[in-house]
Order: structure tokens, then sequence, then C-alpha cells
């Protein structure tokens, strides 16, 4: 991603390729669309980074105070050391920007979506950035109405907004704003707003008319002269009940001006830099108080509130610096007569590839200008490797009459679910059982009545004349297998998963787009006659889908292979991909997007979820997958629901339709099918005819990417766009 960036020590800046930008917990990764140059605030930035260590230390003594400190403690090499290691240091600039949600932090879910824009906020997090990271607190949701040049101006609309509430401003009441910047004209709006009469004062005259469009009843010219008589003919004498002091000076005349303007016991608010030496006398006679604003608002500054996600009662701290973002925001919206407008601020705009011209004229005040904004390329990122789905096609290979198997791994699933139901269908041909060890594999052989047996997995893939292969390994091992038995042109029933992460699928895909054999993944839900009743009838009804599955599926062993990161790698992609794939078979559409919460995991692996999916049609599916249940209870039941039909299907003995008021029993089973022999049966018919994959393989690969995507979304916290 590009970032503009400014060398500490020489001043430099530029617009550098950097690393992109992660999403944390509790935070949103936003792909930035605006951006604000605070000419003021980054002017300074800009202009202290550009001068000497001399100028630099003459500036800031506090912290020549902290270098002689260090000197002192730690000796004059170390600390030299220190300082320039600090001054190598790139610095970010930008802290006000709006952007659209790519990827939303664990946490967060519910509160923020992917494609939402968010006005974002904080010096080295909404930086003039292509990606930024920023934390909960500091975003704010954008309204429909409001468009992005506007919704940048959220962080100074928040510091405006801030020093406007400490002088506590009631209706009718008159209050100075000095100094009529972006920060001033958005104070006087803010005031203006809350039925208040407004004066705005400065030396620019430009500023002053654009502050009177704004709203403002008085302006004053400060180069013409003493404001005071002005304002106390227009307040009849009282003066002003507050004052806003948003100028930006090394002297010390915006205090002197707000104490000769102010009434007795009024407030001032200092938001802006200034000099600080007051007439004390003058002060202390009216009995006036002055607050200095801290920046966006309450929680400023407090690592605990912004980075922590501390959140601040309501009670006690009404308006946090995230209230004052989103307000800022809201008041933009035109669903308003009376509303904040900024679009007269705004005099430039930039591409960001332009980042340095529009630096380099705010720096040198080479042109007028007050509201400068950075334009981004809006472009998709691509955040996750891309997938090339293979589609459904025929193998091209001559029918051959016979499934010639080979099979890796005889696990207990392949010895008690697998290898029997093989064994009784004519199309297949057991030719050779690879597995690890020598007296197993010999055994299962014999067992079974394989031709072949063997410890070498070479033995099956480098035979010609084995046509097809069965791969039920530990997970871990699944994608590499069924890599190479495509690559040796041999057609695959994988058991599921099919892989454990997007490389790995990715890998798989590669392999199969090179082959001219098919893929089939054991997806075995999909071909149990009840399953297919039910797609058939949801078809029937018509319109949209939701379809709600429950899984009770007991607790696993402590010592399960399942939950071991180099086998199994959890219950998820071993178990409820099942249930994904049945979700997308009943639908019947492509999966858009995934989202998955978790409850609290205390000892094992994560086995108790939440899975939501949408569907391209409109369609929704509920996965509840636990392990705190009694298993003594149905372990899976399946509800589905479409134009005023209710389908269900408990643990795959019985389907119970009702429609137009009444309830059928319409498939009904002594022994629980779901689907394994019709499996393979349909495999082992396709490879001896030479036909099509007996599944649609890009729904394979669709509903092993959407069981990655939920780990993916535990792992964010957010909903994952296939």
């Amino acid at each position: 991603m590009k970032q503009v960036v400014q060398s500490a020590r020489s001043g430099k800046l530029a617009l550098k390729e950097v690393p992109d930008a992660k999403v944390r917990s509790g935070h949103l990764l936003v792909r930035t669309r605006a951006s604000l140059i605070s000419a003021g605030t980054e002017r300074m930035v800009v202009n202290f980074a550009k001068k000497s260590l001399a100028a630099k230390a003459k500036a800031r003594p506090d912290l020549v105070r902290k270098v002689l400190d260090k000197a002192k403690r730690d000796g004059i090499g170390a600390t030299m050391r220190a300082v320039m290691a600090r001054l190598d240091e790139p610095l970010p600039l930008g802290y006000s920007a709006v952007g659209e949600v790519v990827e939303v932090g664990a946490g967060l879910e519910g509160k923020f979506r992917a494609g939402q824009r968010v006005a974002i906020a904080g010096a080295g997090l909404a930086n003039h950035s292509e990606l930024n990271a920023v934390p909960e607190n500091l975003c704010a949701p954008v309204p429909d109405d409001v468009n992005d040049e506007e919704a940048c101006f959220g962080t100074l609309g928040a510091i405006a907004m801030n020093g406007v509430r400490l002088v506590e401003p009631q209706l009718g009441d008159v209050v100075a704003v000095i100094g009529a910047g972006l920060v001033g004209q958005l104070a006087a709006q803010f005031l203006d707003l809350a039925g208040c009469r407004v004066v705005v004062l400065d030396y620019n005259a430009d500023r002053l008319k654009l502050a009177t469009y704004a709203g403002a009843e008085l302006v004053c010219d400060l180069s013409q002269g003493d404001p005071t008589a002005a304002i106390m003919d227009m307040s009849g004498g009282r003066g002003c009940d507050g004052v806003v002091i948003a100028a930006a000076t090394d002297s010390s005349e915006p205090f002197d001006t707000a104490a000769n303007i102010a009434r007795d016991k009024g407030k001032i608010s200092l938001v802006g830099i200034t000099g600080t030496e007051f007439d004390y006398r003058l002060f202390m006679k009216k009995e006036l108080s002055v607050v200095v604003s801290r920046s966006y608002g309450p929680g400023r500054y407090d690592p605990d509130y912004e980075n922590r996600h501390v959140k601040y009662p309501i009670g006690f701290v009404r308006w946090t610096e995230t209230r004052n973002l989103e307000e800022t925001v809201r008041l933009m919206s035109r669903r308003r007569d009376h509303r904040l407008q900024v679009e007269q601020m705004i005099t430039h705009k930039f591409p960001f590839a332009d980042a340095e011209k529009a630096y380099d004229m705010v720096s040198k005040n080479t042109e007028p200008h007050l509201g400068v904004i950075l334009e981004y390329d809006t472009a998709p990122v691509e955040r996750s490797p891309k997938l090339r789905t293979p589609v459904s096609v025929s193998t091209g290979k001559p029918a051959s009459g016979k499934c010639v198997l080979g099979v890796i791994g005889a696990g207990n699933f392949a010895r008690t679910v697998l290898l029997p139901r093989l064994k009784k269908i004519d199309a297949v041909e057991l030719h050779t059982l690879v597995t690890r060890r020598g007296i197993s594999v010999d055994h299962s052989g014999d067992s079974f009545g394989f031709a072949h047996s063997d410890t070498d997995d070479t033995a099956i893939f480098d035979n010609p004349d084995i046509n097809a292969v069965l791969i039920t390994t530990p997970h871990s091992t699944h994608a590499s297998l069924t890599a190479r038995a495509l690559a040796a042109g041999k057609n695959v029933m994988v058991e599921k998963p099919l892989a454990l992460d997007r490389e790995e699928l990715n890998t798989v895909i590669r392999a199969r787009l090179q082959s001219d054999a098919f893929l089939q993944v054991g997806f075995n839900r999909r071909f149990a006659p009840l399953a297919v009743q039910a797609r058939d009838r949801l078809k029937a009804a018509g319109g949209s889908k939701y379809v709600l599955l429950r899984v009770n599926a007991g607790q696993l062993p402590d010592d399960s292979w399942q939950n071991a990161a180099e086998e199994g790698n959890g219950r998820i992609l071993g178990e409820v991909c099942h249930f994904i794939d049945l979700a997308r078979f009943l639908v019947g559409d492509d999966i858009k997007t995934v989202q998955a919460a978790a409850a609290r995991v205390s000892q094992g692996a994560c086995d108790d979820l939440a899975v939501s999916l949408n569907f391209a049609d409109g369609s929704l599916a509920t996965i509840a997958y636990t392990a705190l249940g009694d298993t003594a209870y149905s372990k899976e039941l399946v509800e589905a629901f479409a134009g005023g039909t209710v389908i269900n299907i408990n643990d795959f003995r019985a389907l119970t339709v009702t429609a137009g008021g009444k309830e059928s029993k319409v498939g009904r089973s002594m022994e629980q099918d779901k689907g394994h022999t019709a499996e393979l049966q349909a495999f082992s018919e396709a490879v001896a005819t030479g036909g099509s994959a007996p599944a649609d393989e890009a729904e394979l690969v669709q509903s092993s990417l959407a069981t990655i995507a939920v780990l993916e979304s535990l792992q964010r916290g957010a909903q994952v766009d296939l």
C-alpha cells in the first residue's frame, strides 16, 4: 500500500510503498476513500520536522530536558544513539479520513460490517494511507447521504465540537470564535446549530465572509482594530458568554482579546496553540474560566479507551471523542434543513498520487487554501489468495467399464463405513490398499479383498491400471495427496476436508485444472435420499429459503487425533464442513458470505459455534454446532423453510413436510441413511463410464472454501466474503 511519510530528521516528505496494514482485535481495517490535510496542524508538523537539530531543540525545550536527563543517566553515547534512532523513524501524516471497511476485527462483529463507510480519526492511525487499521473508538458510521469529501472532515469536526462543548453554550448565548481556519469555521457552525449568536474574529477577510455565509451574526476583521465595541453593542453591553480560541500563533494576543470581549464569569476554551501569557488583573476581575480542550474529546490520549476499547459510563461522560465524531458526521446529513455544511470549506482536491504536490502547496503557502482533500483510488484490495474454481466437466477418459480403485488409508472410518460398502459394488475393483503400517495394510487388504497391499503410496500413483483413488488419511495430508492423484491422471474421492487453508485449496485447484480426471469430496449427506427429496421440494416451493441445521455433536476424547493440529486440526474443518455443504446443496445457489461466532472455549478445541451463510439468491442458512449436549438426544436436525413449506429431517431417519396447514411424513427409514452408499455408487459409476463428476466440483470447492472462511471469520471476528 502507499502512504505519506516524512523523515523526522530531514523533514523530507514522500509517498512511499509500505507493507499493508493488518486488522487486529478491536480494530477495523479501512480502505481510505478521502483524507483531509489539516493545513494548520500539519503545516506545523511538517515545518517542525524540517528544522535543524538546534532549531528543534529551541522549539521543544521540554524534549531537551528529557535528553539531558537521559544523558546524565545513560551517558552521552547511548543518548545520542537513541535520539538519532528516534529521528530516523518515519512519521505518518494525517489524522482525519473516511473509508470503506475491509475487515472487522474480533469483538466488533455486528457493530460494523464489511463494505460500510466510516469516518476515522487519530494521528498515526487515520493516516494519509491506502489502508488503515483503526481502533473501534476512533471510528464512526457515515450516513448514506453524506459524501466522502464531507465525511473526511469528521475528526476536525470532533475537535471543534469538543472545544464548543467546554463553554457549555445555551440558547441565545453570545459566543465568539477567534480564528477562522477549519476548526474555527466548524466551531462557528456548531454554535449556530446550538442556537447561539455567533461572533467570528480573524485577520483574513475571505475567511470572515465564509463565516458569515455559514451563519455568523457578526464578523470582526482584527486588522481593522479592537472589536470590543462592536461586540458590546451586539450583546447589549454584556460581552460574550463564551469564547473559543481556534487560532494558531505564538502570540498571546488571542488571550488578551478573549479577556476583553468576555462577560463577567465568562468561559474561554483554548483549542488552538497560542501564547498563554495573560493579564492577571483582567482575568481576575472578571473571574474568567479557562479550559484547554482535549482534542477530539474525553478518551483522547487515554490508551485504555482508545486502544483497549474501555467504555466510559454514559452517566459520567456523556460526550466522548467517539460520540463527538459520530455526531459530527450525523449533523452533515442532508435529511436536516439546518445542517453542518463543509462543502464551501473545500478549496483544493488532489489525487492521492499527487500528495507531495499538495503538501508542497500547504507547507510553502503558495496559494490561499483552507480545506485540502486527498482523493483515493477505491479499487478493491485483494485480501486473500485468489481461488480459481473449476467447473464440472467431463473427464474426457474413455469408459473402462470398471472403477479400478487404489485406497490410501484404512482408519476406523474407512474400515467400518467405506470399505464394507465398496466391497459390495460390482463396478469397483479393489486393486491396492496403502497404509503406513505393514501389519495393518496386510490385515485390511485381506479382509476386504484387495489384490495388492503396500506401505508406499507410489504403488497407487505410478500404477497405470488404477484409474481412481480414495483418500481416507488424516486431514493434514488430504490436499497434497489429492493434488498428486490428479497430477497422475486419476479420479479422486477424498474424505473431508479437502484442504486446511486457502493455500492448500489453491494447490488442489491448480492440479484439477491441469488434469482430465475429476474430483469428489466425501460430503455424503448431499447423496442421502432424504436430502435429495428435501432439495427437490424446496426447489418446487420456489423463492428464497431459510435452512437451519442443528448438530448435537458430543464431546471428543481429550486425546482425539481430530484436535491435533498436525493431523485433524479441529472439528470445524473436519465436521462442520458437512453441514455447510448440505446447506449449499439444499439451497442450490452460491454462498456469498460466511460469518461465525464461537462460545468461550474452556478446554480442547472450538466445538461450540454458530455459522451464518448468505446465498446469492437471498437465502440464508444457520448452522448451530455444539458439543455441550447429551449424546442420547438426536444428533442432527434439519429444518428448511420456503414458499409456505416447512421441511424437517431428524437424524436422517424421517422426512416431514408441512404445507397448506397439513403435516405429512413423506420419507421414513428404519435405519439412518446419510448417503454413504449412494455417494460411493455415484463415484464408481462415473469412473467406470467415463462420465462427469457425480457432484458439481465448483460446489464442492465452494463448500470447502466456506468452511475455511468459518475459521477466518472466528479469527477476524468478521464476515468473510467468498
